[in-house]
């Protein structure tokens, strides 16, 4: 996929080059509608190497998805009443820990689905973990006690996420954009694998915990 973008965002930008040195001669020389069509190319060019160099931007920290696949691996220990710690192996390396409040542990992602057109330029489905929280059984837990939710995604200079969703010329090539979310009880020391498909998150519990 960050070779197809590379290569467009190079080819527009020669475009857009090109479209402009030929607007400008136009302009020069007074022929009006050489200057305005050279100047509409420029404008289309321009946006066609906008649109590639803010997905491969945006694309950063995120990680292609074609089948079902580990995205963590998830220990809970009780640490008291509806409390207990989340210690998370990630495929990146990072081994962070939270202390979390509720009944249950609560992992949520997001995923990005191209249209056809968008998987022929081989743009596959994207996932990045978003956040973890403590979740509660029961609803009036959840309107009564204390909240607990911490962020798992990377800092980036663009959201792919949002960035799908409200830039025009790159909603056409996308199918969804959408938030998932899985949970399991968290009462009990207990190990879990979090998996991600095209389909969003699920757990499963792989062992208990010594």
């Amino acid at each position: 996929m960050t070779q197809i973008l590379d290569i467009i965002g190079i080819a527009a930008t020669v475009l857009t080059l090109i479209c402009l040195y030929l607007a400008v001669r136009a302009f020069s020389a007074r022929r009006w509608m050489g200057a305005l069509v050279s100047s509409l190319l420029t404008v289309i060019a321009l946006l066609c190497a906008t649109t590639a160099g803010l997905v491969l931007i945006g694309t950063q920290g995120y990680e292609a998805l074609t089948h079902e696949q580990v995205v963590a691996t998830v220990t809970t220990t009780p640490t008291g009443p509806q409390k207990f710690r989340a210690s998370l192996r990630l495929p990146d390396g990072r081994t962070p820990q939270f202390e979390l409040e509720g009944d249950e542990i609560l992992v949520e992602a997001h995923i990005l689905k191209w249209k056809y057109i968008g998987n022929l330029l081989g743009f596959t489905t994207l996932y990045e973990l978003d956040r973890i929280g403590g979740r509660y059984s029961r609803a009036e837990d959840e309107n009564s006690h204390r909240h607990t939710v911490f962020p798992l995604g990377q800092p980036k200079p663009v959201d792919l996420f949002e960035l799908a969703r409200k830039y025009t010329p790159i909603t056409f090539l996308v199918d969804a954009v959408y938030g998932s979310g899985t949970y399991t009880e968290a009462g009990r020391p207990s190990q879990y694998e979090v998996s991600v498909s095209t389909t969003g998150l699920l757990i499963r519990k792989i062992g208990g915990v010594d």
